[in-house]
């Protein structure tokens, strides 16, 4: 199940943090609960990626985003995700969550979360997501704008870059017609 009830409690936890700048980072608290755990007893991989949306969210409140997604009705999506485990997350483990804005290109904004364990990096990820409207996806120039913020994005960095750049060479429809060559 979705943990809809530790997300209302991030919302009221940050509800009236300091606002954050781009490229600022948002640090959240989490705890791995058993419920959290796949079946070798650590957190499940899939879970994970549900956790990371209690660092993405707040973050969003906090750049004013969530305002600016009400007041338009427009609506967040996540678009794509490159994801690194390194650690295990084990049940009872205090995760130190970190969730950045890295920078944005027309359609997709980009964000940078890590899990952090007892000072190391258990997982890190990637986000591609986009602001939605009822007619697809909103350029980012549109979302800027209404945040009140300058258009030109921040350098991206060469990790991220060339994930984005390989993602655009990768087949879509996956798995059509053609058979997989070695």
């Amino acid at each position: 199940m979705y943990p809809f009830i530790r997300l209302f409690k991030e919302a009221v936890k940050y509800r009236n943090a300091t606002p954050l700048k781009v490229g600022e980072n948002h640090v959240s608290h989490h705890i791995c609960w058993p419920w959290d755990l796949d079946m070798w007893a650590e957190l499940n991989n899939g879970r994970a990626l549900s956790l990371y949306d209690l660092g993405r969210i707040p973050l969003a409140r906090r750049m004013g985003l969530i305002k600016v997604l009400r007041r338009e009705k427009w609506g967040l999506a996540v678009a794509g995700t490159s994801i690194r485990y390194r650690r295990r997350i084990r049940a009872f483990d205090k995760i130190e969550m970190r969730s950045r804005l890295v920078s944005w290109d027309e359609r997709f904004i980009y964000l940078e979360q890590g899990m952090w364990v007892r000072g190391e990096c258990a997982s890190h990820a990637l986000f591609r997501t986009a602001v939605t409207d009822r007619n697809g996806i909103v350029s980012t120039k549109r979302v800027m704008d209404a945040l009140g913020l300058e258009a030109t994005a921040p350098e991206m960095p060469q990790w991220s870059a060339a994930w984005v750049d390989a993602d655009t060479k990768r087949p879509w429809p996956p798995m059509g017609d053609t058979a997989i060559t070695p």
